[in-house]
């Protein structure tokens, strides 16, 4: 083909393009002699990027702090994009499935090897320092890390165990969202009493948090997983991703969370040091006692009962 008849093909498949929309293509072709070339950096919108670290302190670890926990929303950014690829995927195979699976375990493993950058890129005494004018704030409060569990799984494996004989598919979704197992780190169950940093989370995301689960409660991963034909609910591969992506998230990638949290708040090796936003990080955090999998029919008795026992 000819470059002529190449450009008469292009122009072509533009005016159909825009006759689709009901627009003008000569309209449109005219808009690009006034536009200007793109480059990197509008693209990337790194100036705006490279000015949303806003330090508190005047210490220089800090600024590692911001711009750690700054890239880790945009990977829970990326997370959110491949997992609704998947549930809002019609007649979706176990191809596609496990590939935008691999994808979302592979940012997590990018996370989880990542905390040596909070472990052991910031002085102790530094962060013990300001941290003190982070209070009240906290980690807790990253909204996108709860649309990420309710996109994953049945809200069932999201109740804290005590509460789960109480509830069913049935149950309202903001009596769900009051027995989340990530309600113990910011409430007082002999007094029902919140703490500010769980008042001040509510406050701000209460609605979009109850409105994710309804929006994936028949199109989470694991309700897409189970609409597939039986067969495919079988294939090894799928099965080992989504085993591979239960276990990072709910196992590896929170012990390596505790354990940076760690070295930081537990200088005494007592377990007696406290969190920012005053929560029972150890409790919250430890895999055992959150006793939260995704997938649990993927899993035999015995790894259920020593989930996080092991590490």
């Amino acid at each position: 083909m000819s470059n002529n008849d190449n450009s008469e093909a292009i122009l072509k498949e533009i005016e159909l393009k825009y006759e689709a929309i009901n627009q003008k293509t000569e309209t449109q072709l005219e808009g690009l002699l006034w536009s200007k070339p793109i480059t990197y950096w509008d693209y990337i919108q790194t100036d705006a990027l490279l000015n949303l670290q806003i330090q508190r302190t005047t210490l220089p670890d800090e600024m590692v702090f911001i711009m750690y926990h700054q890239v880790n929303e945009l990977i829970f950014k990326m997370i959110l994009w491949e997992m609704r690829q998947i549930s809002y995927c019609e007649n979706i195979d176990t191809v596609f499935f496990t590939e935008r699976l691999m994808r979302i375990s592979r940012y997590f493993d990018m996370l989880t090897t990542s905390f040596s950058i909070m472990g052991d890129g910031m002085e102790v005494d530094q962060y013990m320092k300001f941290r003190n004018t982070l209070t009240p704030a906290s980690g807790f409060q990253s909204a996108q890390y709860r649309l990420i569990e309710f996109a994953s799984t049945d809200l069932i494996n999201l109740i804290h165990h005590r509460y789960r004989d109480t509830i069913d598919r049935n149950t309202p979704y903001e009596f769900a969202l009051e027995h989340l197992y990530w309600q113990a780190a910011g409430k007082d169950y002999h007094t029902g009493k919140k703490s500010f940093l769980l008042e001040e989370f509510e406050k701000k995301y209460k609605k979009e948090f109850l409105a994710h689960m309804e929006e994936y409660n028949t199109i989470n991963i694991w309700q897409k997983f189970k609409q597939l034909p039986e067969l495919d609910q079988k294939n090894p591969e799928l099965v080992q991703a989504m085993r591979h992506y239960d276990h990072t998230v709910n196992i590896t990638w929170v012990m390596q969370h505790l354990n940076t949290a760690k070295k930081y708040i537990d200088q005494s090796g007592k377990g007696d040091g406290e969190a920012t936003g005053g929560s029972d990080w150890k409790k919250y955090m430890h895999p055992k006692y959150q006793r939260r999998i995704f997938f649990p029919e993927l899993w035999s008795s015995h790894e259920l009962e020593n989930w996080g026992v092991e590490m």
